[in-house]
C-alpha cells in the first residue's frame, strides 16, 4: 500500500508559498505520531515559526507554529524524535542572523508553547538531527541526540557532530557539545552536509564531504574536488575523542568512502531544473545489524566540462571499513534519502530530472525498495512528476538540499517537495488533497473554494506499508 498526501491545510488553500526542502519525523513509540518541515512561513507572519503535525498517520495535517525562529519562517530545519518518550529534537538555522539553534519539546503535536532552545550559536550550516533512546542496560531511557553540521567556527576541518548523551529533561545546554569529525587537511572547509545514522546497540555513523581543492569560482558557484569519508563511534559517542573508531589508508581517523570526486557547488544559479546542486549526501544503517551500512552521494562524472549530477549508491558489510562500489548510479539526480527497515529492504527517495522530449524536462520522484542491493530489479514506484520550469523559483533552494526517508518497523515514511499542479497525470500511484483543488480542470483553487490559486511548491509526504497491516489505522486497509 502507499498513501500519498499533500500537506498543506485546507484552511491554506489561498497560499502560494515555495514550501520547499522538507523533513520528517516519526514517533517509533505511536507512528500515529508524524511531524514535519518545509520552509514554511506562519500565515500570521509572527516571530515563530511552524512545523505541520499529523495525529492520524499523515493522512491529515495542520500547522503549530512553535519554533523560536526569529521570523514567520526558519532557513534549515530538520527534526527527531527519540525512541521513546514522545520528545522531538530540532535543529535549524534562524532567522535573521541564521544561529544555530537545538530545540526540544515534550508535546510537538498537542503544544501551542515555543520549543524550548538548549543551543544558541553563529556561523553554522545546515544541522541534520537523529534521536535514539537507549533500549536497555544502566542507561536505559536516556535519550541520545546526534546533529550533523557545518561548523564554521572550526574551520577549516568544520564537519562536526553536536551531541548529547542524555537530552530529555536536563536544562539549557541538556549535555549538548560540538564534537569535530574531519581529521584531515581542507580546502578551507568542508561541506554543508554532515548526515548521522545511529544503532541501537550504541553505533554512530557521521558521513561528510570534505573539500580537497578549490578547483576555482565563477559567477554563482565555486568547484572543488571533495573526497566522501565516514566516520564511527563505538560505544554512542562517549569518551574524550568520538568517531575514532575507523582508521583510512592514511593512518588518519575515518574511511574515505570516494576520493577526489569533481563537485560543482552552485549558490546562486539553478543548473538542474531550477535547482542548485553541490551537497547531496544520505546515509542509513540496518536496524538488525550495525555492521551494514549504506551511503548516497553525488557528484559530476563530467568534470568541469560535464552538465550531469550523478547520484551513487554504496555498501560496506563491515562496520563502515571497506566499500562495495556502486551498487547503482542515477544521472542528473539529486536529493537521495536512505532508510533500512527491520526486514532489511532498503529504500532510496531521490528526484531526478528527466527529458520530456518536446516539452522539455520533468522532476520526477522515484521511490526505490530492494531486499537485493540492486542485484535485481527493485520495487519502484514514481510518487511524483511535474514539469521542471513551473512554478517559477522565488529562492534556491527550488525544491531543497534534502528530502528524508524513514523506516519504522516494518514501514516507510518520507517527504518531498514538488509542483502542487492538481493533474493526476502528476501523481501515477495517486494523492490525496488537503487544499482545495479540481483536478478535472487543474486549477487550484482558493478558501472560497472557487478563486483560481497559481501553482506553487507543496511538501509530500508519502507512507509505505511493508507489508502488514497498521492496528492504529484500519480505515486505510
Amino acid at each position: 500500500m502507499l498513501i500519498i498526501v499533500n500537506m498543506t491545510p485546507a484552511s491554506l488553500s489561498g497560499e502560494t508559498n515555495q514550501d520547499s526542502e522538507p523533513n520528517i519525523a516519526v514517533d517509533p513509540a505511536n507512528p500515529a505520531t508524524i511531524v514535519a518541515t518545509a520552509f514554511t512561513p506562519d500565515p500570521l507572519g509572527g516571530s515563530n515559526a511552524p512545523v505541520y503535525v499529523s495525529g492520524d498517520g499523515g493522512l491529515s495535517w495542520q500547522l503549530r507554529t512553535i519554533v523560536p525562529a526569529g521570523a514567520p519562517s526558519t532557513a534549515d530545519i530538520t527534526v527527531s524524535f527519540a525512541s521513546s518518550g514522545g520528545t522531538l529534537y530540532a535543529g535549524i538555522l534562524n532567522r535573521p542572523d541564521i544561529h544555530f539553534l537545538v530545540l526540544r519539546t515534550a508535546d510537538p503535536v498537542g503544544s501551542t508553547s515555543p520549543m524550548t532552545i538548549l543551543v544558541d550559536r553563529a556561523n553554522e550550516d545546515q544541522p541534520w538531527v537523529s534521536a535514539i533512546t537507549v533500549p536497555s542496560g544502566p542507561q536505559a531511557g536516556e535519550d541520545r541526540v546526534y546533529i550533523g553540521h557545518n561548523d564554521f567556527n572550526a574551520s577549516p576541518q568544520t564537519a562536526s557532530v553536536e551531541l548529547s548523551l542524555d537530552a530529555r529533561t536536563a536544562g539549557q545546554p541538556a549535555g549538548f557539545g560540538t564534537h569535530g569529525v574531519e581529521r584531515r587537511d581542507t580546502a578551507g572547509q568542508d561541506g554543508p552536509p554532515t548526515r548521522t545514522a545511529v544503532h541501537p546497540d550504541g553505533t554512530v555513523y557521521a558521513c561528510f564531504q570534505r573539500w580537497v581543492t578549490d578547483e576555482g569560482s565563477g559567477p554563482g558557484f565555486s568547484d572543488h574536488t571533495m573526497d566522501v569519508v565516514i566516520a564511527r563511534d563505538d560505544n554512542w559517542g562517549q569518551g574524550d575523542d568520538p568517531f575514532s573508531a575507523l582508521t583510512g589508508d592514511d593512518g588518519q581517523d575515518g574511511v574515505q568512502i570516494a576520493t577526489g570526486r569533481f563537485i560543482r557547488f552552485t549558490a546562486s544559479t539553478g543548473p538542474l531544473g531550477q535547482e542548485r546542486i553541490g551537497s547531496d549526501l544520505a546515509i542509513a544503517v540496518d536496524p538488525t545489524d550495525s555492521s551494514r551500512v549504506f551511503v548516497a552521494w553525488a557528484d559530476r562524472v563530467g568534470g568541469k566540462t560535464g552538465t550531469d549530477w550523478t547520484i551513487h549508491v554504496q555498501r560496506s558489510a563491515d562496520r563502515g571499513a571497506t566499500w562495495s562500489g556502486d551498487l547503482l548510479t542515477l544521472t542528473n539526480g539529486k536529493n537521495p534519502a536512505l532508510a533500512i527497515n527491520s526486514e532489511g529492504t532498503v529504500g532510496l527517495l531521490f528526484q531526478l530530472l528527466e527529458s520530456d522530449g518536446a516539452a522539455g524536462a520533468r522532476w520526477v520522484t522515484h521511490l526505490h525498495l530492494t531486499r537485493t542491493e540492486w542485484a535485481l530489479a527493485p520495487t519502484a514506484r514514481v510518487l511524483h512528476t511535474a514539469p521542471s520550469d513551473t512554478p517559477a523559483r522565488t529562492f534556491l533552494p527550488y525544491l531543497g538540499d534534502y528530502v528524508r526517508l524513514l523506516a519504522v518497523g516494518s514501514n516507510f515514511y518520507g517527504v518531498f517537495c514538488g509542483s502542487n499542479q492538481p493533474d493526476p497525470a502528476n501523481f501515477p500511484n495517486g494523492v490525496t488533497y488537503q487544499r482545495n483543488a479540481n483536478f478535472g480542470t487543474g486549477q487550484l483553487l482558493a478558501n472560497d473554494n472557487a478563486t483560481s490559486v497559481p501553482v506553487s511548491i507543496d511538501p509530500f509526504f508519502f507512507f509505505r506499508q511493508e507489508p502488514d497491516p497498521l492496528p492504529w489505522a484500519p480505515s486505510l486497509l
